[in-house]
């Protein structure tokens, strides 16, 4: 069976299937990190509590917020402050006290998360199917924008492997 004569109901389970492999990777990088590893910035660029918190706001973006607009209620799981903090031109603080808590970064990163995976399963076919400018992956749909979040999270776990492996830390894989 070619890609082409799936459901756009198939497509949005594969691209939900993405997610959760790519966030059990990036979870596998942080496992084993002690709290004076988040902060640091070997690089003098980024640190490894930014690229959780940029993963965060870019899965918000790309799965929840360019597929259905955004809704009151995001501010239970994602904060507008927080998804200014954390887009792509802002810049990494290196002081801890400088930055959301480690534990609303990590708490907000699951949250969105986890909404993304719910909603998948509640998008119709037309929704999945509406175009959209980049960036996307696969298709130029609201579909292709959920799979570049699961590309989108696996470059930035790749700047946390290497973050990782810069302050010691042995690799994952």
């Amino acid at each position: 069976m070619s890609s082409s004569s799936l459901s756009p109901r198939d497509k949005a389970q594969i691209a939900k299937a993405q997610l959760q492999w790519t966030r059990q990777y990036t979870q596998t990088l942080l496992a084993d990190l002690e709290p004076d590893d988040w902060f640091q910035m070997p690089l003098g660029k980024t640190h490894i509590a930014w690229q959780c918190g940029h993963i965060a706001m870019g899965q918000y973006a790309l799965a929840l917020l360019r597929v259905r607009g955004k809704l009151p209620e995001d501010q239970e799981f994602i904060t507008s402050a927080f998804f200014k903090f954390f887009k792509k031109t802002s810049t990494p603080k290196p002081e801890p006290e400088a930055n959301p808590p480690l534990d609303e970064i990590l708490g907000t990163m699951n949250a969105v998360h986890e909404q993304a995976l719910r909603e998948i399963d509640q998008y119709t076919d037309e929704q999945l199917g509406e175009e959209l400018p980049e960036p996307y992956s696969v298709e130029p749909t609201k579909l292709g924008s959920i799979y570049f979040a699961s590309s989108h999270e696996m470059i930035h776990a790749g700047q946390i492997g290497l973050l990782r492996r810069l302050i010691g830390k042995p690799p994952v894989r």
